[in-house]
């Protein structure tokens, strides 16, 4: 049997100068750019230094929580250490806690004070597949316990109430969604959480995405002795393939297509009777992602029309992710309360808007005032989703940023209780965004 090579030793490495640049300019921005002011006092000096203080007196139990995470992964919707471990952080300083919340085996609530103002601080603790924590999920869980037990201790002096919700299943199983339909974000005023990355920014465009899967069935034959009584199958997944390849060139700057064919065939001498792939389409906008979702039916009907073969789509087998509707307001007291912390918190683009993924809080975005801000706990250039950043996940910078996430996250809280005049402003931005939004509405093309 002869084998033949690549001439390549390795894969080819992509824009490899072009990365170095991009990198490098960020980087600049980064040391120039004013950063992020707010024309809100929030609470003040005084009681800011005593939250900050309440979250430092915590430092040994929350790095431990983060640091147990990582040490654990566990995949969407079986957080089961992950919960257990939270609710014991929670526990032990005295607040009710329930695991399988709303309805989900590994989410958790808890609650301190009562009434309105309400703010909800969200965790996450899920994992990827193969690489663990590479997105972070351990430093938004403990920063997010730690913000609640901080921000808990002056709900009796501001008045109102702040919930922690623990949501499972972010990569890739919309636990935030099925939480909204339990109920589960009803009746807050904002709702609140961060996520590591390299930079500090206090907005950053998260897209929405929607998945689907595609699957051909045709009529199988011996490829050799009577094809033409077949139907190929894996033809129409390849025409699938290319004709979204061919969209590529007509997206938006900040759309995203990929796929993968999951299934192929089984022999070579066989006419494929089934095949079947999976893609993710992305975009910016609302009313971008059901556009995109339009065209891309369109090519996989005209795959199965051209071949002869008979189409399936299974679409979003998890809920859709929308686009985060960022609250500037918000973004601007947090950016400011985790300035504290010595952090230069920058605006809206320094880092390039085509740099970013999906997250099921874009759900949550569109039905209360939000926040997902970023957490610099890596070298800008290290990019979620990769060995690396799972590594940087569990550093020390990660454990420093854990500290500095939680005092942003507990003033913020404190803010929102504390003053009326922010309280009015953020839900002035969020009515003038289009309001309470739910899913179905918010994909309903115009």
């Amino acid at each position: 049997m002869e084998h033949s090579r690549s001439p390549y030793d390795s894969p080819a490495q992509p824009y490899q100068g072009l990365l170095e640049e991009r990198f490098a300019a960020i980087e600049r921005q980064m040391g120039q750019a004013q950063p992020v002011r707010s024309p809100h006092d929030g609470i003040g000096g005084a009681r800011y230094d005593r939250i900050a203080q309440a979250v430092r007196e915590r430092t040994a139990s929350l790095v431990e929580l983060s640091h147990a995470i990582h040490a654990q992964p566990e995949l969407a919707f079986e957080e089961h250490a992950a919960s257990r471990s939270v609710a014991r952080c929670l526990a032990a300083e005295g607040h009710d806690v329930e695991v399988g919340a709303f309805g989900l085996e590994t989410a958790v609530h808890a609650r301190a004070g009562t009434g309105r103002p309400r703010v909800a601080i969200l965790a996450e603790y899920d994992a990827l597949p193969g690489i663990g924590h590479a997105c972070g999920h351990n430093v938004i869980c403990a920063t997010a316990v730690g913000a609640f037990l901080a921000a808990a201790e002056f709900v009796d002096e501001l008045g109102g109430s702040v919930d922690l919700i623990g949501c499972p299943a972010e990569e890739g199983g919309g636990g935030k969604e099925y939480i909204a339909r339990a109920g589960g974000f009803d009746d807050l005023d904002c709702a609140i959480m961060l996520h590591p990355m390299g930079v500090d920014l206090a907005e950053h465009p998260w897209i929405g995405v929607r998945q689907v899967g595609v699957t051909y069935h045709g009529l199988p034959a011996h490829a050799s002795a009577m094809p033409w009584l077949g139907r190929n199958a894996l033809d129409a997944v390849v025409q699938a393939y290319q004709g979204i390849a061919q969209l590529r060139q007509h997206l938006l700057p900040t759309d995203r297509v990929h796929g993968i064919i999951t299934e192929g065939g089984q022999r070579a001498n066989i006419v494929p009777d089934r095949t079947a792939a999976t893609f993710y389409l992305r975009s910016r906008e609302v009313r971008t992602l059901a556009e995109l979702a339009g065209r891309s039916r369109e090519i996989f009907e005209a795959a199965a029309l051209a071949t002869g073969t008979q189409l399936e789509l299974d679409w979003d087998p998890c809920p859709v992710y929308l686009p985060v509707r960022h609250n500037r307001t918000l973004a601007e007291r947090y950016a400011v309360n985790v300035g504290g912390r010595d952090r230069r918190v920058l605006p809206h683009g320094v880092v390039p808007a085509e740099m970013t993924g999906s997250t099921d809080l874009g759900n949550v975005s569109v039905r209360v005032p939000a926040i997902h801000p970023t957490l610099a706990i890596a070298p800008p250039d290290v990019t979620i989703h990769t060995p690396a950043f799972q590594r940087w996940a569990a550093s020390e910078r990660a454990d420093a940023g854990v500290i500095d996430g939680a005092i942003g996250l507990a003033a913020t809280a404190a803010d929102v209780l504390g003053d009326p005049r922010l309280r009015e402003a953020f839900w002035k931005e969020f009515e003038e965004a289009g309001g309470r939004l739910e899913l179905e509405e918010a994909l309903t093309p115009d």
